[in-house]
């Protein structure tokens, strides 16, 4: 039986009629193309989803070059830096070094320079110091002329019988009331005289005290006095310490002068013989004479 109704077609045949075309491509569709031509079929999502992880990672791998390269740089130019920096210092280290060195040689040498100096200024002193004894030396025997041994004869005879001082020596040496020798013959005798000064003031003190019976202290001031012996204070000291005296008969010895050449009464003999202006007797050694005058 015929019929008018289209038998089922192949589905790929060509003679189905095409879909019905209302004048734009929807979107997102392929285009259809020409009658008769299959149509092309639309791109997979599953290749664009590549291509974008693919543009990503190469993105990303540019990223990470420019970083290392970035990272090289500037590792680079800091060790530049830091070498430049270190280059700059040891030229400094090196005049520093350089210039402590001499500084050390310097102070090394300084030593030494003082060293010698030290060593040769003792031979430069000792030159005068050789020539000085012998311009002070005495003169030999032979050499000394008359007047000196005259006055070295007149100074030893004075301390040998008179018990003289230095001092007191040299000024009746040169005294124009007496020998009148020149001060250089004078001064040459009393360097040379055979002498113990401490033993001249003790003589002294015995002949003061046995011939004119004075006391400790009027013994003392004139062997120091300068229109007395003239010796110093440590011989006249010696001189007391060292006397065997009896002050108190000295004392009653000077009592009985006063009373026989010069009429005193006892107490004025007793005041004449404790005042500093007189015999300078100790008080208790002025009454012992006073009461043991007789008559």
């Amino acid at each position: 039986m015929n019929s008018t109704s289209p038998s089922p077609q192949d589905p790929g045949s060509s003679d189905l009629p095409s879909a019905p075309n209302f004048g734009a491509t929807p979107y997102g569709a392929a285009n259809s193309g020409a009658p008769g031509v299959p149509p092309t079929p639309p791109a997979k999502s599953g290749k664009k989803k590549g291509l974008i992880a693919a543009g990503c990672g190469c993105i990303i791998l540019l990223v990470l070059l420019i970083a290392g390269c970035s990272a090289l740089v500037f590792s680079g130019g800091g060790d530049d830096a830091e070498s430049s920096e270190t280059a700059a210092a040891e030229p400094a280290e090196n005049e520093a070094a350089d210039a402590e060195a001499p500084a050390e040689d310097a102070a090394a040498e300084e030593p030494a320079v003082e060293k010698s100096a030290a060593a040769d200024e003792p031979a430069a002193e000792e030159a005068p110091a050789e020539e000085e004894p012998a311009a002070e030396e005495a003169p030999a025997e032979d050499d000394v002329p008359a007047e000196y041994t005259s006055a070295l004869n007149s100074a030893q005879s004075y301390s040998d019988m008179m018990h003289m001082s230095k001092k007191g020596l040299f000024e009746q040496l040169t005294s124009e009331y007496a020998d009148q020798f020149s001060d250089e013959a004078a001064q040459y005798a009393v360097d040379n005289v055979d002498a113990d000064w401490n033993e001249n003031a003790l003589a002294s003190a015995e002949s003061y005290s046995e011939t004119m019976h004075m006391s400790k202290a009027g013994i003392y001031d004139q062997l120091t006095s300068e229109y007395g012996e003239q010796f110093t204070a440590d011989q006249a000291q010696y001189a007391i310490d060292t006397i065997e005296a009896d002050w108190n008969a000295n004392a009653l010895a000077s009592a009985e002068s006063y009373r026989d050449t010069m009429d005193m009464s006892p107490d004025a003999i007793r005041d004449q013989l404790s005042s500093e202006y007189g015999d300078q007797f100790t008080q208790e050694q002025a009454d012992y004479a006073v009461e043991n005058l007789e008559g």
